[in-house]
């Protein structure tokens, strides 16, 4: 279904983001605090200064320096962040953020995604990120964006493991550490969000899980039928 051009009469400009927390199952968001979360975050990242390869900053040598990162980035309103707590071992073991924040249009990015190898691959982690899809979506937006470096095969795979579409590569489009980056384009908007949010809850579901804790069906498998193949010239 091709909307460019469609009317909105009854549109509304959205919320800028704002819960100090957003809560669920397995993992909990809070507002990123440098004095409550730096000690924490720092202790589960250090030694993998491979997760820092595809960003803009880090790796951070001292918990200072990471602390002082922190610090300037929870004085800002965007990108907003978030802690990501473990609520099994009650850990904070990742942060992410929501950015490029347009409420006119509806439209909100989720990005600065640094997760601890200790949260990598539970389920904590991916009900951190339906958390913050989930309050885009039920606070108004119509776009929900993921952009990431194009050589960056997780975060692609995982983009769309989530349920975002992928809509190209913007060439030449930053420059970070001195490299080139090339930067592909994921998205869910809202029609979707229905389906999605269906799949997310079937995955999360408890019953979805062994004993052993592994999953009997994959979230790949309930999103790959909703991702849309994008082309803005089809009628």
């Amino acid at each position: 279904m091709n909307s460019n051009g469609l009317p909105l009469d009854s549109w509304q400009p959205v919320p800028r983001p704002g819960p100090s927390e957003l809560a669920g199952r397995y993992a909990s968001l809070e507002r990123l605090d440098a004095r409550r979360h730096a000690a924490e975050l720092h202790a589960a990242f250090a030694g993998h200064d491979q997760l820092w390869d595809y960003m803009a900053y880090g790796p951070f040598a001292t918990e200072a320096d990471y602390r002082g990162w922190a610090a300037g980035m929870a004085a800002r309103d965007d990108p907003f962040f978030y802690a990501i707590r473990d609520r099994e071992g009650g850990q904070a073991l990742g942060v992410a953020s929501f950015l490029r924040i347009e409420p006119a249009h509806g439209v909100i990015e989720v990005g600065h995604i640094c997760l601890a190898p200790a949260l990598q691959r539970r389920r904590a982690a991916t009900e951190a990120m339906f958390l913050m899809m989930r309050w885009a979506f039920e606070a108004g937006y119509r776009r929900y964006e993921w952009k990431c470096n194009a050589a960056n095969s997780g975060s692609r795979r995982a983009a769309e493991r989530l349920g975002l579409s992928f809509e190209g590569v913007f060439r030449q489009h930053m420059v970070v550490k001195g490299r080139n980056r090339d930067t592909a384009w994921f998205a869910a908007i809202d029609r979707e969000w229905p389906a999605l949010s269906a799949a997310f809850s079937r995955w999360l579901d408890p019953a979805n899980f062994d004993a052993d804790g592994r999953q009997r069906l994959a979230l790949s498998s309930l999103t790959a039928p909703l991702l849309a193949t994008v082309d803005p010239g089809r009628r």
